[in-house]
């Protein structure tokens, strides 16, 4: 029945029962803003699995365009503040990518020749260094032959087998980048062009991406927390590369020196080994101190003097790992060691070395946008009414008095 005009009591109960001070709808029953709320968390999270479940195999897929682009991406991260470096001294945008990516050009052409083409030449002598490794290997056979018999005539009747050498021509090894795309397939090719091209396209529209990623939000707050985040993610991956590309580089001279004090053969290749397989936390000094063993077994004639090399490269990976990088590491930026080893595997099955070489930095960019946008809150939406949670803001890498946090890859080793 409508009101009449001669109720004003009856007018003015309306919008106090029905409207809210925002002029909508306040009278909503708490019950259903609950259910509509994890409805919507339900649907969320849904969302979520399957793009999670289908991300990895569409990446595995797509490998020859995903790889590269992530590779480029995280490169032209790295060299931000280089390129930021030359524009704050009026050098052109254009003109300061290109510098970026001849520089690492150059860096990795220089790593190429240090270690690819003496690893070629090594190596291609291991068919005729069989007989000397298995003269090595035959000690240990023999303290293991009481333990297991059956693998034990398995491993004398490999032993026993001789090699049969098919007469092959010899290949030069390539002595650049250049000329090691050139005997690869076009594939190859094509993704290291397009890696470069990405690399450089990027950086030199850096100012104005990150420009306009900034000033297109509608509000302060939003401006200012994507800022904060791009900052973040520069200064974090660029920091951990950094500071550990100086490691490396440390940890490979100095395993180099050792090596050529013992008397292996081409130290420079086994330090640039080291150096690299030591960006891959855990695994990676592992490999490395097989490939060595490998090259000790291959030069020694005893098999003392060849498993020294291994534990003269692992003990100061042991010192590196529980000394130097906690040293000038520190704490400011920890990753959970559980995260480190899902995204090696990840990244391992999904590119494989390449995957493994960029696993870090990845988890790094992924960890700070998540931090900064919000994650699903599985536990909040099993047991509460979440769906998002933020992480509190740490601060700001400005203020502090370091260059920049640095991801704590190698953990202390028992």
């Amino acid at each position: 029945m409508p009101h009449s005009s001669d109720d004003p009591g009856a007018s003015s109960a309306l919008p106090e029962q029905a409207f809210g001070t925002g002029g909508l709808l306040s009278a909503e029953d708490p019950r259903v803003a609950l259910r509509r709320d994890r409805l919507l968390a339900a649907l969320t999270l849904t969302a979520g699995m399957g793009l999670v479940v289908g991300v990895p195999f569409a990446l595995k897929a797509g490998a020859e365009f995903f790889m590269p682009t992530a590779a480029a991406m995280v490169v032209a991260i790295a060299l931000i503040p280089l390129l930021e470096w030359l524009e704050a001294r009026r050098v052109p945008p254009a003109i300061a990518a290109l510098f970026c990516v001849l520089l690492f050009l150059i860096a990795a052409n220089v790593a190429l020749a240090a270690i690819v083409v003496p690893a070629v030449d090594f190596f291609q002598l291991l068919p005729r260094r069989i007989d000397r490794i298995q003269e090595n290997l035959a000690p240990l056979l023999d303290l293991y032959s009481n333990l297991e018999r059956y693998v034990n005539r398995t491993l004398r009747r490999l032993a026993s087998t001789p090699v049969r050498q098919s007469p092959t021509a010899a290949v030069a090894p390539p002595s650049s980048i250049l000329e090691l795309a050139a005997t690869s397939a076009p594939a190859v090719i094509i993704q290291v062009l397009y890696a470069v091209l990405v690399s450089f396209f990027f950086l030199s529209g850096w100012t104005r991406l990150r420009a306009k990623m900034i000033t297109n939000r509608e509000s302060f707050g939003g401006a200012m927390a994507t800022a904060r985040v791009i900052q973040d993610v520069v200064d974090d991956v660029s920091s951990y590369l950094g500071t550990i590309t100086l490691i490396n580089i440390v940890l490979g001279l100095v395993t180099a020196g050792a090596l050529h004090l013992l008397g292996m053969p081409f130290p420079l290749m086994w330090g640039g080994i080291v150096a690299l397989f030591n960006y891959i936390p855990y695994f990676g000094p592992v490999i490395a101190a097989l490939l060595v063993a490998v090259g000790g077994l291959m030069t020694f004639s005893d098999v003392a003097t060849a498993l020294a090399a291994p534990a003269i490269m692992y003990g100061l990976h042991l010192v590196e790992a529980n000394v130097v990088t906690p040293l000038i590491v520190g704490h400011r930026l920890t990753i959970n060691p559980v995260l480190i080893l899902v995204s090696l595997s990840f990244w391992g099955w999904v590119w494989g070395t390449i995957g493994a070489l960029l696993a870090v930095p990845l988890l790094i960019i992924i960890q700070t946008i998540i931090n900064g946008a919000g994650k699903p809150d599985i536990a909040g939406f099993l047991f509460e009414h979440g769906t998002l949670v933020r992480q509190p803001r740490r601060r700001s890498r400005r203020a502090e008095k370091s260059d920049g946090p640095v991801v704590d890859s190698h953990a202390p080793v028992a």
